[in-house]
C-alpha cells in the first residue's frame, strides 16, 4: 500500500462504530498471532534443515504452502515444509493455535477449548489429541539417584465407542468390583528426587511386566524406592540395582529419614485429582494425558511465551 492510501485509510478509521472497532481489532490480533505461530514453527526447521523423507540437507527454497515455507529436497526431489511428518501437519486455523495451548495448560474440556477458540467441538477434540502425540511420547530417559517407583490404577473406559463390551457407566462410573480387577488399568509411575518422571502401561503387576520397564531406565548406581511387593525385590534383584522397600501396610513409611515413596505417591494423587475434570479419559487414550500431565508438571506455565495471553479461563 502506497503511503498516500496508507494516511487515508488511517484517517478513516475514526469513522468505524465500536463494532467495526473490535471486529478490526480482533482480526489484527489473529493475524498477529498467526506470525508468531508461523515463526516459532519455521524457528524450529532452521536450527537443524534436514527433509524428513531422506534425512539430506541440501535443499533450496521452493515457494510457500499454507504461508510456512516451502523446500524442496535436492537428493530425493521432494518438497516438504516445516510441519511435514509431525502431528500438526495439514492443521488449519494457525491463529488458534497458542489459545488452543493455553487451553491445554488450563486443561479445559474440548466444548470449552473449543468455544475459546472459535471453532468446532470435533476441532477441539482432534487438536487436543493431535496436541498431545508429542508430550505422550517425550518422557525421562533414565533415573538418578533415588528413584520412586509405584503402581496407580486407572478404571478401564471405552468412552467414545458406539460398542461396549460391557453396560455403559454414567460419567466416569466405577469399578464393578473393590480393589484391583479386570477392570483396572495398572500404570507404572517412576519419578526420582530431581522430578524426572515416566510412566508406563502394563498389562499386569508381576515382575514380568515391569522389568522391561524399568530395566533402561534405571541406572546402576539407583536406589530404587519401592512399596513392599515382591515383584520389586525380584526386578531389582535381575538389575543388580540397591532396594529400598518401604512397608506400608505395617504403617511404615520413611526408612532411614531419606527413603519413602512420597513423591512418587503424591504425583500420583496430583494426577488423579486433575484427570478427575474429565469425568473419565478413554483407555485408548490414556498414554496422552499421562503425557500431557508430565508436561504441566514439567513445564507448566512456560509452554506458552510470557507475552502471550489468549483470555482462556477454566
Amino acid at each position: 500500500m502506497k503511503a498516500l492510501d496508507f494516511k487515508t485509510w488511517l484517517e478513516q478509521l475514526n469513522a468505524l462504530n465500536r463494532g467495526q472497532k473490535d471486529r478490526l481489532r480482533h482480526t489484527l490480533d489473529r493475524r498477529e498471532s498467526a506470525e508468531e505461530v508461523i515463526r516459532m514453527i519455521e524457528h524450529s526447521l532452521q536450527e537443524k534443515p534436514l527433509c524428513p523423507y531422506c534425512g539430506n540437507t541440501q535443499l533450496q527454497r521452493w515457494g510457500t504452502s499454507c504461508a510456512l515455507q516451502r523446500y524442496r529436497c535436492r537428493q530425493c526431489r521432494h518438497t516438504f515444509n516445516a510441519l511435514t511428518h509431525t502431528p500438526l501437519a495439514r492443521l488449519r486455523h494457525k491463529d488458534q493455535w497458542l489459545t488452543y495451548t493455553r487451553a491445554l495448560i488450563d486443561g479445559l474440556s474440548v466444548r470449552k477449548a473449543a468455544h475459546c477458540c472459535g471453532v468446532a467441538k470435533n476441532t477441539s477434540f482432534k487438536w487436543r489429541h493431535r496436541f498431545l502425540q508429542s508430550p505422550a511420547q517425550q518422557k525421562a530417559q533414565k533415573m538418578q539417584g533415588i528413584a520412586e517407583a509405584d503402581e496407580t490404577f486407572f478404571l478401564e473406559s471405552f468412552k467414545g465407542k458406539r460398542h461396549l463390551p460391557r453396560k455403559a457407566r454414567k460419567r466416569g462410573g466405577k469399578a464393578a468390583k473393590r480393589g484391583t480387577s479386570a477392570e483396572q488399568i495398572a500404570v507404572l509411575v517412576v519419578r526420582d528426587r530431581d522430578g524426572a518422571t515416566a510412566d508406563f502401561r502394563l498389562t499386569g503387576v508381576s515382575a514380568k511386566e515391569m522389568e522391561p520397564a524399568l530395566g533402561p531406565l534405571l541406572a546402576t548406581d539407583v536406589i530404587l524406592c519401592t512399596d513392599g511387593a515382591a515383584a520389586y525385590t525380584v526386578i531389582a534383584r535381575n538389575l543388580h540395582i540397591e532396594h529400598r522397600p518401604v512397608n506400608i501396610s505395617q504403617g511404615v513409611h520413611v526408612v532411614r529419614g531419606a527413603y519413602h515413596i512420597q513423591n512418587v505417591n503424591a504425583y500420583d494423587s496430583r494426577l488423579k485429582e486433575w484427570l478427575a475434570r474429565f469425568h473419565g479419559v478413554a483407555t485408548d487414550t490414556l498414554e496422552s494425558y499421562l503425557g500431557w500431565r508430565r508436561m504441566l508438571e514439567r513445564f507448566g506455565l512456560k509452554v506458552l511465551p510470557l507475552k502471550t495471553s489468549t483470555g482462556c479461563t477454566s
